[in-house]
């Protein structure tokens, strides 16, 4: 551990006003503790799902005589108009925030309010994919899980092997939109986490501002993967595949009670791992990923669990291609740039990702009406990225490349700590679900970048690898050391009165952001900022199941990175009002949602029109539009998913006029999908099923002035499962007509090809 490090996480609790050292200082113990036996380890990354796993319904809680006597009637009443079942919800099966999903229908989600609450109460727009929906359609990483829901865009880069990328609602949101089990899992530069799908038990998509529970965060909204827990009952289970280009993985999931004593209290575990390794549909573009997660839940009593999860990952691959407009979008004198083509070079090209989490989750019921949750984390990331990267046409007429020379070195060590007090009670006919909330966040990046000209140029058709290596300059273009520390205290109240449920929200967060320059260690520049977020939502649940509701709310970001100019960035905020109706009829398994939004996001970080790619600060980007959004469990035998996106996104604030009123790059305006999969349940067929969905993928933009369309796009998937026993197999394809089409563009010379068919065939076994 460097002394910047120690420095980093041992000041992290200073300065932020009276209010910032009394609360952070309650948290040194835990910031330092997992940084002193963390080390940076080598270890594993993965991909495939694996099947969810039922647990048995809570048992019944130890209740102190004088709490029973002053609190139970009131607090079975509560309980019963909270936690009620849905007519149509299996009878053994019962549903928690934190659980596995009822075929593709969840009904409870706590990542709208913090705590378990039914959707169709939740004045927000809220989408939940479980992990049965995410076997069934073989997701490989967590943006091809967003890809049928709505306001999402999933997939922004087509067939990049190094990150997720998603936008929610227009509006990038994968480097601050991203978390894990309720906490943050920010990156800025190229420090990105990699999530991993055998270890989701759900993926839950929240729209719109949300720092008022989360502080800074994408106002467009978050997905929040909620992990794969410790079982109650055992689970043994192994899975194996491969695809088309050679890519094989194998993974396990291993679980259950241990053997305790009765006066120990209860204990289960669980680990999560996969090995993934060979080709992809680019030349020397390996997806090699290792994983590893390891997970344990005590309970030593009925009001008591406390859960550590852990996990590591190692990710091998290669830079994504940076081709230019002309030769992808559109024909260049010799045709088309193959998607097979990798402009680097295999003896210099590298992307390494090595990833280490440990966190835990504690929970106690002090009384039948109060419970205090604590949620905590220390993640640590290390990423090299190195190569050639295309830089648009050096001779179009002899189809050969320009490209210039990058390398980047990024670690970053990311802290959360996360208190809740919940209190339920009665003020006459209206009843509280009461959240008070103090979390606290540091973050720090070692940023290292260099890159340079004088890279030989590569033909498309006849590419010569293996020269020697171009030197990279020796003095980096950016080479700082950025600490941030936020703390942040917030209040909610859902109050509900017969059938209206109201949720207010407020919270206020502090921010320190200091620049310090790595080799000197003196401090170039700093700032502190203060900020208030709030929300109001309002919902009406109808008898018949039908829910209209209104809300709005405001957001903060304390944006963590350098603009093209190496400077800070300003704080970003952001403002939404939105109106929609939720349906869940009564006896039918699932729902309906619809939503209207006008959502605008000041100071957006937008990437600029030079080499190297860098960011500024444009004014403001207004997104308007609706979603529609369908998902049921419509018979025993048949699952189905529906989403329809439009709105209108445009700059309305800019500092180049010309630029007001037009559509950023990267961006559909329109987004449309659906999924079916049917299973046989009786019959000579019984555990046979199919599958397959329709994407629709809007026209974007490759210039910022609008002249250059990346076209729509259409696509197809397909699935075949058939079950026998303990065993279980599939084959999935994606893009099923192989279609060659451009996912998207960031400017004329930097477009990228989407994934080509990909066909997955797979076969597990569970005892």
């Amino acid at each position: 551990m460097t002394h910047q490090t120690c420095s980093f996480w041992g000041g992290a609790l200073n300065s932020l006003g009276m209010l910032r050292s009394a609360v952070l200082a309650t948290a040194s113990a835990w910031v330092l503790m997992p940084q002193a036996s963390l080390a940076q380890s080598s270890t594993q990354s993965g991909a495939q799902n694996l099947p969810s796993v039922t647990v048995t319904a809570p048992e019944a809680r130890r209740r102190t005589p004088a709490s029973a006597a002053r609190s139970a009637p009131r607090r079975m009443v509560q309980t019963a108009n909270r936690s009620k079942p849905q007519p149509q919800r299996n009878a053994g099966f019962v549903e928690t925030p934190r659980g596995p999903v009822h075929g593709y229908v969840a009904g409870r989600s706590s990542s709208g309010t913090k705590t378990d609450t039914p959707i169709m109460e939740t004045p927000q727009s809220v989408s939940v994919i479980g992990a049965e929906q995410i076997r069934d359609q073989k997701a490989n990483k967590l943006d091809e899980v967003l890809r049928y829901t709505a306001g999402v865009r999933a997939g922004t880069f087509g067939a990049d092997t190094r990150n997720d990328w998603w936008l929610i609602r227009g509006f990038k949101s994968d480097d601050i939109g991203l978390f894990l089990d309720g906490m943050q899992l920010f990156y800025t530069s190229y420090a990105s986490w990699k999530l991993q799908t055998p270890n989701m038990e759900r993926v839950e998509v929240l729209r719109g501002p949300s720092a008022v529970l989360y502080g800074g965060s994408s106002p467009s909204g978050i997905v929040n993967v909620i992990s794969k827990m410790p079982p109650a009952e055992p689970i043994r289970y192994v899975e194996t595949g491969v695809n088309n280009f050679g890519n094989a993985y194998v993974g396990f999931d291993f679980g259950g009670p241990v053997a305790t004593q009765p006066q120990d209290g209860k204990l289960f575990y669980r680990v999560v791992g996969q090995v993934q390794n060979g080709p992809t549909q680019v030349n020397f573009t390996p997806d090699n990923n290792y994983f590893i997660a390891p997970s344990f839940t005590w309970k030593p009593d009925a009001d008591t669990t406390f859960t550590v999860l852990a996990s590591a990952s190692k990710q091998d691959t290669r830079g994504i291609n940076f081709l230019p407009y002309q030769g992808t979008v559109t024909s260049a004198p010799f045709g088309k740039i193959p998607t097979s083509f990798f402009v680097g070079d295999p003896s210099v090209d590298k992307f390494t990702r090595e990833q280490e989490m440990l966190g835990y989750q504690f929970e106690r019921n002090l009384t039948d009406d109060v419970t205090f949750r604590q949620n905590a984390r220390f993640a640590h990331v290390d990423v090299t990225y190195r190569g050639y990267v295309g830089n648009g046409w050096d001779n179009i007429n002899t189809a050969t490349m320009g490209r210039y020379n990058w390398y980047a070195k990024n670690t970053a060590n990311q802290a959360d700590l996360d208190n809740q007090l919940e209190y339920r009670f009665n003020t006459g006919p209206v009843k509280h679900t009461m959240l008070f909330g103090l979390d606290l966040k540091g973050y720090q990046i070692d940023d290292y970048q260099a890159f340079g000209f004088g890279v030989p140029s590569i033909s498309i058709f006849n590419p010569v690898y293996g020269a020697a290596e171009t030197p990279l300059p020796s003095a980096p273009f950016r080479n700082f050391l950025i600490t941030q520390k936020q703390a942040g205290t917030y209040l909610q109240d859902q109050m509900k009165l017969g059938n209206f449920t109201l949720v207010l929200s407020g919270r206020n967060d502090w921010v320190e952001t200091t620049q310090d320059a790595r080799d000197t260690g003196a401090n170039v520049a700093s700032r502190n900022d203060s900020k208030f977020s709030g929300r109001a939502g309002l919902i009406y649940n109808f008898d018949n199941g039908i829910a209209p509701y209104v809300s709005y709310s405001t957001s903060y970001n304390p944006i963590i990175g350098l603009n093209a100019q190496n400077q800070l960035f300003l704080p970003e905020t952001g403002k939404q009002a939105e109106i929609g109706v939720k349906v869940a009829p009564k006896g039918f398994d699932g729902y309906f949602t619809a939503s209207f939004f006008d959502l605008k996001r000041q100071n957006v970080a937008t990437t600029t029109v030079t080499t190297p790619v860098l960011q500024t600060q444009t004014g403001e980007v207004t997104s308007r539009g609706i979603e529609l959004e369908a998902v049921a469990n419509a018979t025993r035998e048949l699952k189905l998913i529906g989403a329809f996106t439009a709105y209108h996104l445009f700059n309305s604030r800019d500092l180049d006029p010309s630029l007001v009123g037009k559509t950023p790059t990267n961006t559909p305006e329109m987004l449309v999908s659906g999924w079916a999969d049917y299973t046989f349940k009786d019959g000579p067929l019984e555990g046979f099923g199919f599958g397959g969905g329709v994407r629709y993928i809007g026209a974007s933009w490759a210039d910022t002035a609008n002249t250059l369309e990346v076209p729509a796009v259409v696509l197809g998937d397909l699935a075949l499962h058939y079950e026998w026993q303990n065993w279980r197999t599939a084959l999935n394809v994606i893009n099923l007509t192989d279609k060659i089409y451009v996912a998207s563009c960031a400017s004329a010379t930097s477009c990228f090809y989407g994934d080509r068919r990909r066909v997955t065939a797979s076969v597990s076994y569970k005892w």
